[in-house]
């Protein structure tokens, strides 16, 4: 089952399937886990202070920060759970807490191209980066999310007697272990459900940053803030290797 499961997530794209673009994640979506082409240097989850203690996700993706100054990862998990003790194991392992989860990204993770054929870094992608890293980057996680896969007579019986978490979602193995389950639309309606964006009614517009001639001459700073904020398009490099993610799937 593990191998199948792999098999599966390292079919999904980079920007997890059915993810919206909006405000509240308007950086880099880049997956984690399974990389294939950098075994042995994946990204992992640990607690502050934590050297041995690891949490190692079937799958996960994470959003990196736009901005330098205030560096954060939120990270959307994808566990399949074979019995019930796994999964309140797993379970577990995502509960809130007064501490937070953090991210370790190793570097030669970050300096591996996102897709081998490109040669282009994942750092290049992610515009929190202004320079090289030279060391492995430790991020402080802002928002956690976690699908669970569930054996069907699992699944059935959870739906019928149990309340998820506010950050838990839950389908069919049989769901994750679909080759081509990322182009399910069910499941990317799960993953839409995910976003940050689902908990508000609506969102405002994004924030347009005025042109040189335009803008004031001493802008505030909470103006300033809020310009860093906007809402960005990924970069053209991101939008290539989607294009090419895409070519090699018909392929």
């Amino acid at each position: 089952m593990d191998a199948r499961v792999r098999r599966s997530l390292s079919a999904w794209p980079q920007r997890p399937p059915g993810m919206p673009r909006t405000i509240k994640q308007p950086g880099t979506w880049l997956r984690a886990r399974p990389d294939n082409w950098v075994e042995g240097t994946q990204p992992f989850i640990k607690l502050p202070g934590s050297r041995h203690l690891r949490t190692l996700p079937d799958g996960l993706w994470l959003h990196f920060s736009t901005d330098p100054e205030d560096p954060y990862a939120d990270i959307l998990c994808v566990e399949a759970c074979s019995s019930l003790s796994n999964l309140l194991d797993k379970r577990s392992r995502f509960a809130p807490s007064t501490g937070s989860l953090q991210v370790f990204c190793p570097l030669p993770w970050l300096l591996a191209p996102a897709l081998p054929e490109t040669h282009l870094p994942r750092w290049r992608l992610i515009t929190m980066f202004q320079t090289e890293p030279t060391a492995a980057v430790v991020l402080s996680v802002r928002d956690v999310r976690v699908l669970y896969g569930l054996r069907n007579e699992h699944y059935r019986g959870f739906c019928e007697t149990q309340m998820p978490a506010p950050h838990e979602f839950f389908y069919p193995m049989e769901a994750l272990m679909d080759e081509e389950g990322h182009q399910n639309p069910a499941m990317q309606a799960l993953v839409a459900r995910t976003s940050a964006a689902a908990n508000f009614m609506q969102l405002p517009e994004p924030i347009e940053v005025p042109s040189e001639q335009a803008r004031p001459a001493a802008p505030s700073p909470a103006s300033t803030i809020r310009r860093k904020r906007r809402l960005s398009a990924e970069p053209p490099s991101m939008r290539f290797i989607d294009s090419m993610y895409q070519e090699k799937r018909k392929a």
